[in-house]
């Protein structure tokens, strides 16, 4: 008899990079390991102020650190990660509320297939950390559902959504549902284990993250990919 799926929550923002890379690894795990993954798209801003933490943007020695440790971690993972032209811009300045909002009311959408949330995530990911470009605009949003395979009416229907209360509300919601685990950053990931909860913070814990779960780490790609991102 086969032991039941554990159940893994990915707690993200698509103005962090680390976060993509933890998507990535855990979407590529996903149906190697015997877990049930849940998108849990959150707002880091909201994680950063609750939880006290200052960004690595704002510490001199920690940005200059992550731009070199974003490129080493890019051919490691195998995640075409470029930073834009102005980082402390996109992520201090810009920030991601309105995108977050964006996905939030995708995956209001998408409660049971979780495809949509995972395709768009990915497309607002490329556009700031792969191509320099915005993810704050309702045209940056129409252009990532699109390529996501969403219809123009869908598009519309959930631009409309995103500026809703209850979406509002929502993201709210899964932002304490972090801080109430204790995340002060993202990527967080919850992992249900003998019901437990194990938290974990970064892209950097999947090996040990395996030995909690009762599973193994085989590198960043346990498949072989057959086709680039």
């Amino acid at each position: 008899m086969s032991s039941p799926r554990k159940v893994v929550e990915l707690f993200y923002d698509v103005v962090s990079p680390y976060s993509w890379l933890a998507f990535e690894v855990l979407c590529r795990y996903r149906n190697v390991w015997n877990i049930d993954l849940k998108f849990k798209p959150a707002y880091l801003g909201g994680v950063m102020h609750g939880s006290g933490n200052r960004p690595p943007g704002v510490v001199q020695n920690k940005f200059l650190y992550m731009k070199q440790d974003l490129k080493r971690l890019s051919e490691y993972f195998v995640i075409p990660l470029s930073p834009p032209s102005n980082p402390f811009e996109a992520m201090f300045e810009k920030g991601s509320l309105n995108a977050m909002r964006f996905v939030t009311a995708v995956a209001e959408k998408d409660k049971e297939e979780h495809v949509l949330v995972e395709k768009v995530s990915r497309e607002l990911w490329k556009r700031i950390w792969s191509t320099d470009q915005d993810i704050t605009e309702p045209a940056s949003f129409t252009e990532a559902g699109l390529k996501a395979g969403l219809s123009t009416n869908e598009v519309e229907e959930i631009l409309n959504l995103a500026k809703s209360q209850p979406i509002k509300d929502k993201l709210k919601s899964v932002t304490q549902e972090a801080l109430d685990y204790q995340c002060f950053g993202f990527p967080c990931i919850v992992c249900h284990v003998n019901g437990k909860a194990e938290v974990f913070f970064g892209s950097d814990r999947f090996e040990l993250m395996a030995h909690c779960i009762g599973e193994k780490w085989v590198g960043p790609q346990p498949v072989k990919p057959t086709a680039k991102m």
